[in-house]
């Protein structure tokens, strides 16, 4: 969650440059480098070649005179060349010293060799020059080359590494994320920057959240292969066509190399680094989903997620207080929407505070009330956690201190940014008490019994987000002037309507409303508030003091709720624009009338002046500095980073959105306990807090699988956690970008608990697109209605055909949750992803390669969407295949071409069952998970083109981390009709099979009969059977 008040703007060009005695094999840098000169780099020359029937090893050295382009060339590398698998081949290219900073094998674990993998039996095959050294990845069986490093010297230097590869022309290549781009990455003059930022409205051609250096190269009929650079520096990709250099300072200026003008010219992509090493590791597919699998395999598997995380979400940000959570909570259930989980924001916390609640908008004892009902009637609770911690005098940052568990600057006290609590401290997660302090937060506040029991977590601001602009020298006034806290709003005495199913304590009670009324002007940035003894105007406490509207100006009004009958005391407060108050030197009084008056107003005249800074009261700023001495934390260690380097503004630039590297996050020359520099694990803070994060959870939950959900990913994310698409915007653009994001996840990035902000999370939604989008949302693993403060409340409830859709959408998902609950496992288990672009499914057709707007749910459902904004008419794509109507079984013969649809209400979405397919349905749909899993089974058979088809079904518990029992069922319809189940009959479900349909049987090698055949039928769930149909 992002405010747009904060603008992004570049960091002041402030030049820190670290320390530390000179490393003997590096060269004098250059005092300037804004004419560098790359064509100049000599590269390197391998020696020293040792091989053997898994690798080979070899020395490279500087092959001349040193360019010193952007930092200090190395001069002796390594290189190490594994055949790690039959599909997999490991190319590490990194400094003899081993200094140079590589991503910690405590953030992500290195894949192992397999013990009969060798050089003779790969599918790869490496080849290498001597000098100037360069080498190439080639696919043995056909000779093609996969990756080609020849056509421009290799940079290794102490802050910046270059190395290009040749593609082949028009290449089609996914991948290289975050990022809201076409699917189908452009070739033409692209640039792609990966530096996890704060991304509000994730705009294209932009740096993200997250950090995937992985991209899928896919050939056709030649196949696919991938290639994952494990590197979480600051990284600028080129991709590009060469036919002349650009200029050396405007290399310099835009951080990129070469431009783009002719499609006659070679093909390249170029890592640009700001330091790190060369860990590759390539894939040799064949097919997409096969190099799906093996990148699995080095990042590691995805998390299983609890079954019920697959039902419906709904958040919002700004609620009021725990009573409009109610609200939002009974109105699904009166409009007979079914709601899984009911999400809380930042508004739940004091002040924004993380593990804090606000005393008077979400007591205690109502927040405990809200989850026992929602827990009461089956369903679940989640909040979010933000990693800064306020600054302040209470147990959260104390206890941070105490475990020395904080990110520290150089003269030991504690770091400090601000973000909405205002000066905040930032959890150093390498610091040893860390986890252990995070587990105790935990413990105490999600406590089952005397906290807030939430079922999952949502995490957010990881990147890290950092409100302050670097240097931000004065944190504390920066925050005063932002208005960091955010003024809560008015505090309400109970719920202002009944609230149906809720207990006593969410009805409404009698109360007085009085209409306060003062005469004030006032200077530009100048507000007035409220504040008196009655709890509803702060009760004293100037952060809960009730702010006027200056509708009327210069009469400033506000109609609040009151106590019945009873004696206030109140005066009126000049809120300025720097944060300070200037306050009356009076009380007014007044009594309250009875029970549902409303008639009762003030006409008062304000008794200060703008404003006189005898009369300023400053709000608190802050506290004295806490830390310890940094002698053990910064310690150096192998590979942590070489010394002698300017951590603040590197000599290369990246084309981050947020200007210079340190801007809107933390600083980059802050040195993590251990010795690791913000500078190099920068990309990997989101990752390693979902990580702590995971681990508290199941600290207090050790049986049951924990869902997070996080804002900012590192490659191998996903074995840890689920990532929703950040702040997106409640536009078309966006409803289309949720689809190809969902994609880059899912079946690239291995993080397949995915999906976005359903209606738009930024700006004004309406009803036509959120009912397009409730659609759409319902095919994403990660199903979330989520919207942020200050805009129309966007619940599906809110509009008759958002209301419809969502229960046709909903409906259809749930019947479907087996299904995709079992390719969910299929991912955990064997990377094959859940949802698949087209090209996955038909790799050979060279149709489906641009495709980004159609998916499929699953192994036989495809997804096609609307794509035409305000539209009932869409095209899309029918691949040579046979598929069928989900919704009216209505066979329907692709010929790889496309076809427009019709008359597509705004309350369905066309899905298609591909042939080939058997899909077990649950008999009915209904309003949990729970419930859901009470429905017995229909098995619907799509038949393939051969008149056959196979499909899987997986059950277990749902929740269980260890299963104590399993089940995985495959299902396999003949030519002859004959329908039988195979597999492990563990898990008993209690329910079993009620039907079997047999969609469109075919009469000619051509014509297919809308004829379906249904057979009524009960089989149990327990053991094999056949069915002769």
């Amino acid at each position: 969650m992002a405010a747009l008040k904060r603008a992004l703007c570049a960091a002041a060009a402030i030049s820190t440059l670290v320390s530390a005695n000179p490393v003997p094999a590096l060269l004098a840098r250059q005092s300037s480098n804004d004419s560098a000169d790359l064509s100049a780099c000599p590269g390197y020359k391998a020696s020293n070649v040792q091989t053997s029937s898994t690798g080979m090893t070899a020395s490279l050295s500087l092959a001349g005179t040193a360019c010193n382009a952007y930092g200090t060339d190395l001069t002796d590398l390594t290189l190490t060349v594994e055949y790690q698998t039959d599909t997999r081949l490991h190319v590490l290219i990194q400094d003899a010293g081993n200094q140079v900073y590589q991503v910690p094998s405590s953030v992500f674990t290195r894949p192992s060799a397999e013990s009969n993998a060798s050089t003779s039996a790969s599918a790869l095959e490496f080849k290498y020059e001597e000098n100037p050294f360069s080498f190439s990845v080639m696919r043995r069986s056909s000779g093609e080359v996969l990756f080609d490093t020849s056509a421009a010297s290799l940079v290794f230097e102490s802050q910046y590494l270059r190395l290009r590869t040749s593609l082949p022309t028009s290449p089609s290549l996914y991948g290289l994320g975050e990022h809201t781009d076409p699917f189908m990455l452009n070739t033409t003059n692209y640039t792609r920057t990966i530096w996890n930022r704060d991304a509000y409205t994730i705009p294209a051609g932009t740096n993200l959240y997250g950090d995937h250096p992985v991209y899928f190269d896919h050939r056709g009929a030649n196949g696919t292969h991938g290639v994952f650079l494990l590197n979480s520096n600051g990284t600028l990709t080129l991709v590009y066509l060469e036919k002349r250099a650009r200029p050396a300072a405007d290399r310099r200026r835009t951080g990129m190399n070469i431009i783009i003008d002719n499609p006659s010219g070679e093909q390249y992509l170029e890592y640009n680094t700001l330091g790190g090493v060369l860990d590759f590791y390539f894939m040799a597919g064949p097919s997409p989903v096969q190099v799906a699998q093996q990148y699995s395999e080095v990042v590691g598997k995805s998390a299983m997620m609890p079954y019920w995380g697959f039902g419906f979400h709904q958040c919002r940000y700004g609620m009021q207080d725990v009573y409009e959570v109610a609200e939002v909570v009974a109105n699904y259930s009166i409009a007979g929407i079914p709601l899984e989980t009911m999400w809380t924001d930042i508004d739940y916390m004091y002040l924004r505070r993380v593990f804090t609640l606000d005393p008077y908008r979400f007591p205690l004892h109502l927040m405990q009330e809200l989850v026992t009902y929602l827990h009461d009637h089956e369903q679940h609770y989640i909040v979010m956690v933000d990693p800064a911690v306020a600054y302040q005098d209470y147990p959260a940052f104390n206890n941070g201190v105490t475990d020395d568990a904080f990110l520290k600057i150089a003269n030991g006290s504690v770091y400090k940014g601000v973000v909405w609590p205002g000066v905040t401290a930032f959890p150093d997660w390498f610091a040893p008490g860390t986890q252990g302090y995070w587990d105790g937060e935990f413990d105490s506040f999600f406590n089952s019994d005397t906290g807030v029991n939430i079922d999952a977590l949502w995490i957010d601001m990881n990147e890290a987000s950092n409100f302050c602009h670097y240097p931000c020298s004065d944190p504390e006034a920066f925050a005063a002037s932002a208005g960091d806290p955010p003024k809560p709003p008015a505090i309400r005495l109970r719920a202002p309507r009944p609230i149906p199913g809720f207990p006593a304590d969410f009805q409404p009670q009698c109360k007085a409303e009085v209409t306060f009324n003062v005469n004030a002007s006032t200077n530009f940035g100048e507000n007035i508030y409220v504040i008196g003894s009655a709890i509803t105007i702060g009760a004293g406490d100037i952060s809960n003091s009730v702010a006027l509207s200056a509708d009327n100006y210069p009469i400033w009004s506000a109609t609040i709720d009151m106590p019945i009958n009873t004696k206030v005391s109140y005066s009126y407060v000049r809120a300025e624009e720097d944060g300070s108050y200037v306050y009356e030197q009076m009380n007014r009084t007044l009594t309250t009338g009875p029970c549902n008056s409303t008639n009762q107003s003030t006409h008062d005249t304000i008794t200060t002046t703008s404003p006189s800074s005898s009369s300023k009261l400053k709000r608190a700023l802050g506290m004295a500095a806490h830390g310890s001495p940094l002698a053990k934390r910064q310690s150096s260690g192998d590979q942590t980073g070489l010394p002698d380097r300017n951590l603040i503004d590197p000599p290369y630039t990246i084309d981050n959105a947020a200007g210079g590297i340190s801007n809107l996050t933390l600083n980059t020359d802050l040195v993590h306990y251990g010795g690791w520099k913000e500078y190099d694990t920068h990309n990997i803070y989101g990752a390693m807090m979902s990580e702590t994060s995971r681990l508290a959870m199941l600290n207090r939950r050790p049986t049951v699988r924990p869902m997070v959900i996080t804002r900012s990913t590192f490659a191998g994310s996903g074995r840890q956690v689920g990532h929703w698409l950040g702040d997106n915007a409640a536009d078309w653009t966006h409803y289309l970008i949720s689809i190809a994001e969902m994609l880059e996840f899912g079946a690239l990035f291995q993080v397949p608990m995915v999906g976005s902000d359903v209606c738009g999370y930024a700006g004004a939604t309406n009803d036509l697109l959120c009912a397009r989008w409730a659609t759409l949302g319902a095919f994403s693993p990660f199903y979330r209605n989520h919207a942020e403060s200050g805009k129309i409340p966007q619940e599906f409830y809110r509009w008759p055909i958002v209301a419809e859709a969502a229960k046709t959408a909903i409906s259809a998902r749930y019947m479907m949750l087996d299904y995709i609950y079992t390719a969910f496992y299929n991912q955990n288990q064997t990377g094959t992803p859940t949802v698949q672009p087209m090209f996955f499914v038909y790799p050979e057709d060279p149709n489906t390669a641009p495709l980004q707007h159609q998916f499929f749910w699953g192994p036989g459902v495809m997804v096609a969407p609307v794509t035409e904004e305000n539209s009932t008419t869409t095209t899309i794509y029918m691949p040579d295949d046979i598929f069928y109507d989900w919704f009216t079984h209505e066979t329907v013969r692709g010929n790889g071409e496309m076809v427009t649809l019709t008359d597509v209400a705004y309350t369905t979405i066309p899905l298609y069952y591909k042939g080939g397919s058997i899909v077990a349905l649950r008999a009915n749909s209904a309003n949990t998970t729970t419930e859901l899993r009470k429905q017995d089974f229909d098995i619907i058979i799509a038949p393939g083109l051969d008149g056959t088809a196979t499909g899987n079904l997986y059950l277990d518990d749902g929740d269980s981390i260890e299963q104590p029992s399993t089940s995985y069922i495959t299902f396999t319809y003949s030519k002859s009709g004959v329908f039988a189940m195979t597999g492990s009959f563990d898990y008993d479900a209690g329910v079993s099979i009620t039907s079997v349909t047999v969609l469109g049987t075919n009469s000619t090698s051509s014509t297919y009969s809308r004829r379906n055949l249904k057979v009524s039928t009960s089989i149990p769930l327990t053991a094999p059977h056949s069915l002769q149909l």
